[in-house]
């Protein structure tokens, strides 16, 4: 049996505990749905020319260079699946709002975002709704933004989709290592910031922020008698990416299945 990684925000729980959420994909707007049977998926709105992409990832592939501890509790994990965020906007908008706020602050402040300001369309599970366009973010109002509590993120949103109506038909054509360096060039849009919408939108985890305190908390629950560094000690990231080796591959899937060992559904 597969796992789904769960920790975009958009993924909800359904009454009989599998997960849905809405996708903009490039030509049509998808429900996905994960349950016992597994992935489902249904394009409600547009074309199914473009479909959703998932990225499958083995922890029985990592090096012995990971530790023991840490290693036997990916493995338990086992085969995990993470869907490439398909909107490039959605990633941008997603990574924004998780500024300076807690895990689970981030997710309300996402859902409430994409319910009040975005597209909404009905599925089984109830309504499900995908982030406003980067023209809609420009249409808003600064007390919208109180409204919902995105205040401190309104210049950034605004920054965000202004450069995008801009370049985003150079950002898509980028691999993962070049959408985190251009993505830091709109105003207030820094490297952790810029690394975690370029991981989502690619499936690429080599470029996330290893030192991230989601990966710093999973790590040391799943290895909990390893020597991990302090919180605030940067000698975490050296050491995260020491443990890969220079396998990127390794280091990938080290990290996302940290990652969705801390936020999953089988």
């Amino acid at each position: 049996m597969s796992v789904l990684t769960t920790d975009h925000p958009a993924w909800i729980e359904t009454e009989a505990g599998g997960r849905a959420r809405a996708v903009h994909a490039a030509t049509g707007v998808w429900v996905l749905s994960w349950d016992r049977t597994g992935l489902h998926m249904n394009c409600v709105d547009g074309t199914e020319d473009v479909k959703p992409e998932f990225v499958t990832t083995d922890p029985a592939c990592l090096p012995s260079s990971v530790p023991a501890e840490l290693k036997a509790g990916l493995d338990n994990l086992g085969v995990t699946r993470r869907l490439a965020n398909p909107w490039l906007w959605d990633a941008i908008t997603t990574a924004i709002l998780r500024q300076v706020v807690r895990a689970g602050q981030a997710r309300k402040l996402y859902r409430e975002w994409c319910k009040t300001y975005g597209t909404t369309v009905g599925s089984p599970f109830g309504d499900l709704a995908v982030a406003p366009t980067p023209m809609q973010v420009l249409a808003l109002d600064d007390e919208q933004f109180v409204a919902v509590g995105a205040k401190f993120h309104r210049s950034v949103l605004q920054a965000a989709a202004e450069h995008y109506e801009l370049h985003a038909d150079d950002w898509l054509c980028m691999d993962a290592p070049e959408l985190a360096a251009a993505l830091t060039s709109v105003p207030r849009i820094g490297p952790w910031t810029a690394a975690a919408a370029a991981a989502d939108v690619s499936g690429d985890f080599t470029v996330y922020p290893h030192d991230d305190l989601a990966v710093r908390t999973w790590a040391a629950q799943i290895a909990p008698t390893y020597p991990w560094p302090d919180k605030k000690d940067k000698a975490f990231g050296p050491m995260w990416t020491g443990m890969a080796g220079p396998d990127r591959t390794a280091l990938h899937t080290l990290t996302l299945s940290t990652l969705t060992w801390g936020s999953h559904a089988r």
